[in-house]
């Protein structure tokens, strides 16, 4: 199978590890190869045919992307139309078919991390593609509550309209600064990712708030929102096991068959060690 990651700037994925990991624990190495394919929105719709007319089975797709691949789908599955977002395509002889496996990632991780989300007070930093997912996975496992906080609350009328499907409220910085805390913060920015590490997307008074925090940034393995939660005594989680999770997920899609979870927590490990 010929696979690969769609994104703009890729310089940094950790994706074609992940996966050449997978194939030599399931000893199809050689059988299977994943690439990067760095593309500019505009070319999106022709490099997508280009994939197909060159053999791809599937592609990953990350930020900025995962709503703009979306028109020149032949089908999205109903997980992925109801969060708005698209992060695996599987090409077929019927067309390109869109996926969302952050959705089943993303739980998956927190199973692993021991972090309950049912009939807790939950805050989604940011309002991206990835965060999408992760809302609709809240709302869906009994959140009692779910908060978003974004730079310009309301600027995407697409995004308003998911998110009073859902429930959820969304305030400013400013705002949620001034707010009590809750039981779990979830951050889907990109701040105090690599190469800005000493970034950090909120206060250590608001971070202090909250027993549970989670960083869907994997690179590097401790953020400073996870630092400073660490030294509080809060359950934190890195994005390293849902990147595994969910590209296992594209992978089961790609293989036809299902991965087992000690799998994902092997190449989690592995690829932990690159970032500490």
């Amino acid at each position: 199978m010929k696979l690969g990651v769609i994104g703009a700037k890729l310089g940094h994925t950790a994706s074609p590890a992940i996966h050449e990991a997978l194939f030599r624990i399931l000893q199809v190495e050689g059988q299977h190869q994943y690439g990067v394919l760095e593309m500019n929105r505009n070319d999106i719709p022709n490099e997508l045919q280009r994939l197909r007319d060159e053999g791809y089975t599937g592609a990953n797709v990350t930020i900025p992307y995962k709503l703009d691949v979306m028109p020149y789908l032949t089908d999205i599955s109903r997980e992925a139309r109801t969060i708005g977002a698209v992060n695996t395509i599987h090409f077929t002889d019927e067309g390109a078919f869109g996926y969302n496996t952050d959705y089943g990632g993303f739980g998956r991780s927190l199973v692993h991390a021991g972090i309950g989300v049912k009939g807790q007070d939950c805050v989604v930093l940011g309002t991206g593609g990835g965060a999408r997912a992760i809302i609709q996975y809240l709302a869906d496992e009994g959140a009692e509550s779910i908060t978003v906080v974004s730079r310009n609350p309301h600027s995407k009328t697409e995004f308003d309209q998911f998110t009073r499907r859902i429930g959820a409220d969304t305030i400013d910085y400013h705002t949620f600064e001034t707010s009590r805390g809750g039981d779990v913060l979830v951050n889907c920015t990109p701040v105090g990712m690599f190469p800005d590490v000493e970034g950090c997307p909120v206060s250590e008074e608001i971070i202090a708030a909250f027993p549970a925090v989670v960083d869907i940034v994997y690179n590097p393995k401790d953020t400073q929102i996870l630092k400073i939660a660490g030294r509080h005594g809060a359950r934190t989680l890195n994005g390293m096991y849902m990147l595994v999770a969910q590209a296992i997920g594209s992978e089961e899609i790609w293989m036809g068959r299902e991965i087992a979870s000690s799998v994902v927590e092997q190449i989690a490990k592995e690829m932990e060690h690159l970032y500490e």
